[in-house]
């Protein structure tokens, strides 16, 4: 059995991680360590699993994996401890809020000889898979473009707070494409130049929406609708889509549409029914085989950071009104 724990339930994909955690039957849910004992505790009961009062007891009680999922600029000091104790460590994304708290999480897994993966879960979506063989076997041709969106509901809380999570939407939900992007070609960003809105949704204090354009060193230019644009009464959780222009022809994709729908002036509303994969039970099953089998992990450190960086670039792209060519150190 390998023994995994969840440290911090502050990132509401906790909860569904911790459900995944549930279904495997080789894993051993040990438990969850939350700062805010009230959340934690009520998360371990929900689970069936024991609430530890702090990330030093969890660590403590022999682990072999954690999957942290703290706010975002919290990540460095729980990698930290996870490393220290021996733990192999799925965090989530974005691996950090600057580059430089990104490279040290690298750096401390790296010299206590733990594994390190960041949760982009959408590499796991058959469609998404179905992509990459497509784009991986040369059937294409040569690829022009890509055309992207990321959009979803304004998750709130201390999403919206600039110190704990970086940034709003476009630190959020960036990362996700810009990942696929990484994936696919293995290209690096070279020139970044975005447009990005404050409160224009939300007021909320914090960006709730971008769009940036992207150019990679092998000459595939690029576009990211990347938001908090879905209303609360949204049926789903929101889209990621990416559309490929290539010598081929066109491709579109999208993650989330797998659903029928049934409009009726009868029920008075849309009825959506979905089925498919669940993502995110791909990738704990495989950061479990990670853990278990000593293998190293399929999305890297430096994946995070890539990602990471081009949200970044935005950022300094919107606010100089200028193309902002990377590396950006």
């Amino acid at each position: 059995m390998t023994r995994i724990g969840i440290l911090s339930f502050a990132h509401m994909h906790a909860a569904a991680y911790a459900h995944c955690l549930k279904q495997l039957a080789n894993v051993e849910f040990v438990g969850i360590a939350d700062e805010d004992a009230s959340r934690g505790q009520a998360a371990a009961t929900q689970f069936g699993t024991r609430f530890y009062p702090s990330y030093e007891a969890l660590l403590a009680a022999g682990v072999d994996g954690v999957i942290v999922t703290s706010e975002n600029a919290k990540h460095l000091p729980l990698v930290r401890m996870a490393a220290a104790a021996g733990a192999d460590v799925l965090c989530e994304k974005p691996i950090a809020t600057n580059m430089a708290d990104g490279r040290e999480i690298i750096r401390l897994c790296r010299e206590a000889g733990v594994k390190l993966m960041i949760a982009f879960p959408v590499r796991y979506s058959p469609s998404v898979i179905a992509l990459k063989k497509a784009v991986d076997s040369g059937q294409l041709g040569q690829i022009y473009a890509v055309k992207a969106t990321n959009r979803g509901h304004m998750p709130g809380g201390w999403f919206t707070d600039l110190k704990l999570a970086g940034g709003g939407a476009v630190i959020d939900h960036t990362v996700h494409v810009m990942d696929l992007v990484n994936w696919f070609w293995h290209a690096p960003v070279r020139r970044v130049y975005a447009e990005v809105g404050q409160d224009l949704l939300w007021k909320e204090g914090c960006d709730d929406a971008g769009i940036i354009t992207f150019e990679l060193a092998n000459g595939i230019f690029g576009t990211l609708d990347t938001s908090w644009s879905r209303p609360r009464t949204f049926p789903i959780w929101g889209d990621v889509t990416m559309d490929i222009v290539a010598q081929g022809g066109l491709v579109q994709m999208s993650v989330f549409e797998q659903t029928v729908q049934a409009y009726s002036d009868r029920e008075g509303a849309v009825s959506w029914t979905g089925w498919g994969s669940d993502p995110d039970l791909g990738l704990i099953k495989d950061f479990v085989d990670v853990v278990s089998s000593d293998r190293e992990p399929p999305i890297t450190g430096e994946d995070g950071l890539y990602a990471l960086e081009v949200a970044l670039a935005a950022y300094a792209a919107a606010a100089s009104g200028r193309v902002v060519e990377l590396p950006l150190e």
